[in-house]
């Protein structure tokens, strides 16, 4: 809950607007209590014909509660809603905020994915679905026992005590019974997104080495533990709603014995019997859903725990490329040893310089900490040890950058998002793909060519200002052909540029003025 006291303090007002959501949603529960009371005094009263115009009260007063219900329902959902979208808005910010700025997180793709999408709106459940409804309950459910008191106290305090069964035990025994099965389903869940993820981008690979089964029967496992885990949910929650039941048939029985005796006693006048009969259905009725609710809270804190898990996990690096602080451009490494701070050093005493004008090849065999290097020299994690000379904004060609699914255009834009449409197309033509800007490209590039997808990549770096430059096997997965092309235009954008290349290619490194090698 400190988390949810938090975003409440983040939302402007927050904490007036969550009051007036319990207030509102608390107002349309007791008019459908009184709604209930005020029927059945006029169903009673009718049936002993007095003048019409002693019902006009309380026909007024159905009429009043009746749109009462409906429009401070609507009202309270509308509030609600506004305030728990404010606050998983301000949530979802914050995660955005932990991710951007670090390198690596430390979580399998698709289990992260399902925390930034689907854990976080956790924070609507518990506020929409536990929070409100809980708060609201207890004022009407005090306020119908205080009213029904007025008339009989012992159908009040029956009242009283199934809806402490139904509102309080039965939810509970729900979460208690559940517990379990309820936490590991979040966790589950995210499994599964993962292992859907793995086996989307793998389905080709798979089918061609004949090992799809294995990984759908793996996935099927997964996809069975969380179906058990939904059943065992399912099965205690009918039990308590079971229970809820019994408990407003209690109350309905108790209502009409104690009011009995109250009449036949002459304490109670027989009026007011359906009063304390029927109101008991319509408190009971706001109590339905508390179960599902203590199960929603319980999957909601696994969830939210899951973002907090991760807004508290110590970043690596900065999560975004900075600028160098030398008074030229170039890169310059002392004696440096690199690693990934959650896995150690990978190389030791390295030095290498890159200075204006040239082009250094960094080979070596795979593994061996190339792109680890890459990510030091841009500042996107620190050196173990050693010393980082950088200076001007660091450019850098990604082995297999991602292309989106949108418009060639926007595609460019990664690398400047202030791109005029001029200085798109100027970039692509500098790239070597003359291709319409507006033209939409498939999830993956998968409209494009090899060849196209890293034209595509390479004219991000274009369309901005860069005064180093870091290319990762810029021909890897291309045929001879279309990888000396790309060279040959690759050099003539970067002509004068400090240039490090990282690549396994002979005819590349030929084209390098010096290379550094790395051994394991």
């Amino acid at each position: 809950m400190r988390l949810v006291s938090d975003l409440i303090a983040a939302v402007p007002n927050g904490r007036r607007r969550m009051i007036c959501a319990v207030l509102l949603a608390a107002l349309a529960s007791a008019s459908s209590v009184a709604l209930m009371g005020v029927s059945a005094w006029l169903i009673s009263f009718a049936a002993l014909a007095p003048p019409v115009l002693y019902l006009q009260p309380a026909a007024v007063g159905v009429r009043a509660f009746g749109i009462a219900r409906g429009a401070f329902r609507y009202v309270e959902r509308i509030v609600g809603h506004d305030v728990a979208l404010r606050m998983q808005a301000a949530l979802r910010v914050r995660v955005y905020d932990k991710l951007a700025a670090t390198t690596l997180i430390g979580r399998r793709r698709g289990d992260l994915l399902t925390r930034v999408v689907s854990d976080v709106t956790a924070i609507q459940d518990v506020v929409v679905r536990v929070v409100i409804p809980f708060a609201s309950a207890a004022v009407v459910v005090i306020g119908t026992t205080v009213m029904l008191a007025v008339f009989n106290v012992a159908s009040a305090l029956a009242l009283l005590v199934t809806a402490v069964l139904a509102g309080v035990v039965a939810p509970l025994w729900t979460q208690r019974m559940s517990l379990r099965p309820d936490q590991e389903s979040v966790p589950t869940r995210g499994r599964l997104a993962d292992g859907i993820r793995e086996l989307a981008l793998t389905s080709t690979d798979l089918v061609a080495y004949d090992a799809d089964g294995e990984e759908l029967d793996r996935l099927l496992a997964v996809d069975d533990e969380l179906r058990r885990q939904e059943s065992r949910g399912a099965w205690v929650r009918g039990i308590a709603n079971g229970v809820q039941i019994l408990a407003a048939g209690i109350a309905v029985g108790a209502a009409l014995i104690f009011g009995t005796a109250a009449i036949s006693s002459g304490a109670l006048d027989p009026r007011f019997l359906a009063v304390l009969a029927l109101t008991p259905l319509a408190m009971h009725e706001v109590l339905s859903t508390f179960a599902q609710a203590a199960q929603t809270y319980t999957r909601a804190r696994s969830a939210l725990d899951r973002i907090t898990e991760l807004l508290d996990e110590p970043p690596v690096g900065t999560g975004d490329v900075t600028p160098g602080t030398a008074a030229e451009p170039g890169l310059t490494l002392i004696d440096a040893t690199v690693g990934w701070p959650t896995s150690g050093p990978v190389q030791s005493g390295v030095d290498l310089s890159v200075t204006p004008g040239s082009r250094v090849a960094l080979v070596g065999p795979s593994g061996v900490g190339k792109t680890t290097i890459a990510a030091t020299a841009m500042g996107l994690i620190p050196p173990i040890s050693g010393e980082v000379v950088r200076g001007g904004r660091v450019g850098y060609l990604e082995q297999d950058a991602h292309i989106f699914a949108t418009t060639v255009a926007e595609n460019v834009r990664i690398g400047d998002r202030d791109a005029t449409p001029d200085q798109i197309t100027l970039a692509l033509t500098r790239a070597g793909l003359p291709i319409d800007p507006d033209r939409r490209i498939g999830e993956g590039g998968g409209t494009l060519s090899g060849g196209e997808r890293r034209r595509l990549a390479l004219s991000r770096l274009l369309v901005g200002e860069h005064d180093l430059i870091i290319l990762d096997e810029p021909t890897e997965h291309l045929d001879r052909e279309t990888a000396d092309a790309l060279m040959r235009d690759v050099w003539a954008a970067f002509d004068g540029d400090p240039v490090l290349v990282i690549t396994h290619d002979p005819d590349v490194v030929a084209a390098c003025d010096r290379t550094h090698r790395l051994s394991r």
